[in-house]
């Protein structure tokens, strides 16, 4: 077996201090780190921060539709939406991107229908879109579940040859799990194409990083399982951009799987039914107005000169109109049909899972009286209705 050298083991390790190209005043920061970054061009910069304000919109838009009663749960990322965005960007039309239930932004940057992706948390359907039409796997609830699956898809690209890269994102909290170990292992190990994104926003719920982890960073982490790890300015959207395209390409040409750690904050509660308040403080909360991510790319892009009002209004404008669809979307009622209980269990169903099927269906075409009766009538003699 290979053992890394000692030259190959000094690049491993991540940066001093998280990458950055731009301040939280929108200035350009001339001393990046030690590997060679470039700082991406303005009209990627522009792209990007069009795209930042679209995701803003959309966090907002969905946060309110939570209070109105048509959306079950929304797992707000305002504050991260650079990681967000920057992790699309990077990617071409034949790769893939997993996410997590806090990457809904992510997801529409793909290019996913706004109201497809909020099915999934509407609570109507499993999943609102087709996984293989834009190369994203459904949102995972579970922590760390979709790293593994990931690493799955970049191991299958490999053996057919393709030029597949995959890009997996995940929280801090995440890095507690058991997958997370098997999927970096696993991935260090068989040399894929695939780079894990971690959104280090300081809390797992309300655990913070200190309770979780007591190495250096979470990208020392990589080290231990032979690949190379890195930390980034997670508000700094070029920053992202720039240290996830290095890994993005580094993986495309056979330089295997790469971890990112990106510094950023959860700005809002963990969920609409999370109370912050219980373990995290106003004050901690407003420290990080300060980095916004869309305040810092505008007053870099407006300090250069390529960002303009007409611009702004354009972008607002677009991204309201992705707002006003999320609103129509939303507020139609859903028609429920019992039969999917069933539809999609199996690719083949079972004898078992088509008699259950023939049984609901029969019990729904009995007059409501009758259905009624028969139900009390099974209870009452301890069978099935």
């Amino acid at each position: 077996m290979k053992h890394a050298t000692a030259e190959q083991t000094s690049f491993m390790l991540p940066s001093p201090q998280p990458v950055e190209f731009i301040d939280q005043d929108g200035r350009r920061q001339r001393e990046v780190a030690t590997r060679d970054y470039e700082l991406p061009g303005v009209e990627k910069l522009l792209r990007g921060y069009q795209k930042l304000v679209a995701g803003r919109r959309i966090n907002d838009q969905a946060s309110a539709l939570v209070r109105q009663g048509r959306m079950a749960v929304y797992p707000s990322s305002h504050g991260q939406e650079a990681c967000q965005v920057a992790a699309v960007e990077c990617l071409s039309e034949q790769d893939w991107l997993f996410p997590t239930y806090r990457d809904s932004v992510a997801v529409m940057a793909r290019g996913v229908d706004p109201v497809a992706v909020m099915e999934l948390l509407r609570g109507s359907w499993h999943s609102g879109y087709d996984p293989y039409e834009h190369k994203v796997a459904t949102q995972s609830t579970p922590l760390a579940t979709q790293l593994l699956h990931a690493v799955g898809v970049a191991h299958a690209a490999k053996l057919r040859g393709e030029d597949t890269v995959v890009v997996a994102l995940c929280g801090d909290g995440a890095t507690s799990e058991g997958d997370f170990h098997e999927a970096l292992n696993f991935a260090a190990v068989f040399h894929l194409p695939v780079v894990f994104l971690i959104q280090n926003n300081e809390y797992a719920i309300s655990v913070p990083l200190r309770q979780q982890s007591v190495a250096p960073s979470l990208a020392h982490k990589a080290i231990g399982y032979g690949m190379p790890g890195e930390r980034v300015d997670g508000n700094d959207y070029a920053a992202v951009l720039a240290v996830m395209q290095h890994a993005v390409d580094r993986a495309r040409n056979g330089g295997g799987p790469f971890l990112v750690e990106a510094h950023t904050y959860r700005m809002m509660a963990h969920t609409n039914a999370d109370d912050a308040t219980r373990y995290r403080s106003e004050e901690e909360v407003r420290a990080w107005d300060a980095r916004d991510p869309l305040l810092r790319l505008r007053a870099y892009l407006r300090s250069m000169g390529v960002l303009h009002d007409d611009d702004e209004a354009a972008f607002a404008a677009s991204a309201e109109s992705i707002a006003a669809a999320l609103r129509t979307g939303l507020n139609a009622e859903v028609e429920v049909d019992p039969a999917d209980l069933f539809r999609f269990v199996f690719a083949e169903p079972t004898p078992q899972l088509m008699e259950q099927a023939a049984m609901l269906a029969e019990e729904l075409s009995r007059p409501a009286g009758d259905a009624a009766s028969a139900s009390s009538a099974g209870s009452a003699s301890g069978g099935q209705p």
